[in-house]
């Protein structure tokens, strides 16, 4: 059975764990926050730039379209080159995208530029779960991927906070350059770290690790696993919902509940970053218990975390008191974060190791192609039409809730059926 290497990495002894998991978290914050500067600043920019809703929308489009569709051709290259190079050039290319962004003098160049930011981001975003997942056993591996993704609220509520203050005192055109530059030299922290042979925190029985399969077979070879295709299904709802909340929530504040900008912001990133700093956190550590304990927690806290987000997003839409909104708004965030380590670690463990950033990047391809591409743009559609934001998030939002906690749902009871047939009669 062919290999990657010649020998593989006790899992025992990776390499620099500890250091790659940090300078990979900070990266992934530094990416998030990117991320969530257009949100933060779109009041600024709309009126700067004179554009709708639909064409704000389409912004945020452009990005996901940079992501989605390059994540594919990185997933294909993660699983076969030496992952550093890939993830230094992709970090450098978002920073750059981010700081043509600021520059930009027409909307035709920022929806370009937005495409280059996803183009980079896709790069780090596929390979980076991939290098973590060898540097962790599987006991201790939910809760590295768990600190990793904690960076999305940190990083978000740093977007949100720092857009809003820096567009309000600067004008936003700032915030994309602040933003920028610092990615251009942290890039350079990869060549410091020792990349581990793929399988390397694998146990001995299951070391070694085949080839991946020749050209795109990789990704038609997903469709085998069902586990998989559960976790995406429920992931591509959550994100549909994920998408359109997130960016629409400040301006929502902002034209339904009359807060200022700069109030909205500063609400909604200190509200992102506590409620996910302790919903990842207490998630995903929860979830390695409770998976150790039953072989399905990770499954039953995605469907537990989808099924209850559903009705306090409604909650949170329909409320007129700005007070009772809020904390439902910080009630659903929580919920939404609650289930951010779990699913991407069924994502890289639903499939054989040398598949993972295959995995990682059918993953990305598949909630933004279906899920968040399409959000941001439809809410501003519907609200533009129906010149009502509250009546187009209603419609769209926590709908896609209830398709996730069933796809979920299901995922529980296909893990039971499975772990039953491991055990025999």
């Amino acid at each position: 059975m062919a290999t990657y290497s010649g020998r593989v990495q006790n899992a025992t002894k990776p390499l620099w764990p500890v250091a790659t998991l940090v300078t990979l978290t900070g990266l992934n914050l530094l990416d998030y926050l990117d991320r969530q500067l257009l949100a933060a600043v779109l009041p600024a920019l709309q009126a700067g730039l004179k554009i709708g809703d639909e064409q704000a929308g389409t912004i945020a489009t452009a990005f996901m379209l940079g992501y989605f569709i390059t994540a594919p051709i990185f997933g294909w290259l993660g699983d076969r080159l030496p992952r550093r190079w890939l993830i230094a050039g992709g970090v450098f290319v978002w920073s750059l995208g981010t700081l043509l962004t600021g520059h930009a003098g027409a909307y035709v160049s920022i929806l370009f530029f937005r495409v280059l930011v996803g183009f980079g981001e896709a790069s780090f975003g596929t390979i980076s779960p991939g290098w973590i997942a060898d540097l962790f056993p599987p006991s201790r591996r939910n809760n590295a991927i768990t600190i990793f993704y904690f960076a999305i609220p940190v990083g978000s509520a740093l977007g949100y906070l720092m857009g809003g203050y820096v567009a309000v005192h600067y004008g936003w055109r700032a915030a994309f350059l602040w933003a920028g530059y610092p990615g251009l030299l942290l890039a350079l922290t990869l060549f410091l770290l020792r990349e581990p042979v793929r399988g390397a925190s694998e146990p001995a029985e299951t070391a070694t690790v085949p080839s991946p399969p020749s050209g795109w077979r990789t990704y038609l070879a997903l469709f085998k696993f069902p586990g998989y295709l559960l976790v995406m299904a429920g992931y591509v709802a959550q994100t549909f919902a994920m998408g359109g909340f997130s960016l629409w929530a400040p301006t929502f504040l902002c034209r339904v509940h009359h807060m200022a900008l700069d109030q909205a912001g500063f609400f909604f990133s200190a509200s992102l970053a506590a409620t996910g700093l302790v919903a990842t956190l207490a998630g995903g550590f929860w979830a390695t218990r409770w998976q150790r304990r039953t072989g399905t927690g990770y499954a039953w806290l995605l469907a537990l975390s989808a099924s209850l987000a559903a009705p306090v997003a409604f909650a949170a839409f329909t409320l007129e008191d700005l007070g009772q909104a809020k904390l439902a708004l910080v009630a659903t965030m929580f919920l939404l974060f609650f289930s951010t380590g779990p699913v991407n670690t069924l994502i890289l463990e639903t499939v054989p190791v040398a598949m993972r950033a295959s995995a990682m990047a059918a993953s990305i391809f598949a909630i933004h192609m279906f899920g968040d591409l399409w959000s941001p743009r439809f809410v501003g559609f519907l609200s533009d039409r129906w010149g009502d934001l509250r009546q187009a998030v209603l419609c769209a939002l926590p709908g896609a809730l209830i398709v996730s906690a069933i796809f979920w749902c299901l995922l529980v009871v296909h893990t039971r059926r499975q772990r039953a047939g491991e055990k025999g009669p």
